[in-house]
């Protein structure tokens, strides 16, 4: 079923996620202000730098439209910088992100640009097999508090994917391997926004 799609578009990856869903057959918003928050059925937070989205979100007004928006149980998706906001807990970043999600997460965990690797993984509620992961200043979540769960991890065990409810979060940037597999399993989480028209009898 087509969706309506919104990605927080104040900094980071936000296009190469509308293409993506695009590509799907969604219709994709770019957000830039809380108001286009309202009528969407679900919510991508893109990687980007952290801090510059965290300063971007409080100067634009949007940090409890975006709180909100995560308790209304439509499918949130944080992607690197995304995961990084989502998290309850978060070290190093000098002011307050979204703050929803119960999970701690260690910043640049994996190091510079210059030490981004790929990894495949294996994502729990995925079919398909191993996902193509590609890691970039990527975060790692070191502690993930009930309800949330982890769902993907490397080989040594940490923990690079996580899922609370309607609420995902992951470390790195599945939209530059043409693999849209998790974009899809993205929407089938939570809850519709909108319900079907119902026509009134005049």
């Amino acid at each position: 079923m087509k969706k309506r799609v919104g990605v927080l578009a104040l900094q980071g990856d936000f296009r190469e996620h509308r293409e993506v869903l695009e590509s799907l057959g969604h219709e994709v918003r770019e957000i830039r202000k809380p108001a286009q928050l309202e009528d969407l059925d679900a919510l991508i937070i893109p990687g980007g730098e952290s801090t510059t989205i965290a300063r971007l979100i409080i100067s634009n007004g949007f940090q409890q439209p975006l709180r909100d928006f995560c308790a209304s149980g439509r499918p949130t998706w944080g992607t690197c910088a995304g995961a990084i906001l989502l998290a309850k807990e978060v070290d190093n970043l000098d002011r307050p992100g979204i703050e929803t999600m119960h999970i701690a997460v260690h910043r640049n965990a994996f190091g510079r640009q210059v030490d981004s690797f790929e990894a495949d993984l294996n994502v729990r509620g995925l079919e398909g097999g191993p996902v193509r992961a590609v890691f970039i200043r990527a975060p790692l979540i070191q502690r993930v508090d009930p309800p949330a769960e982890a769902i993907a991890t490397l080989d040594d065990g940490t923990i690079v994917a996580a899922r609370e409810e309607n609420l995902l979060a992951i470390s790195f940037h599945p939209e530059l391997t043409g693999d849209s597999r998790l974009h899809e399993f993205f929407l089938t989480i939570g809850t519709p926004a909108r319900e079907p028209a119902v026509e009134v009898a005049g």
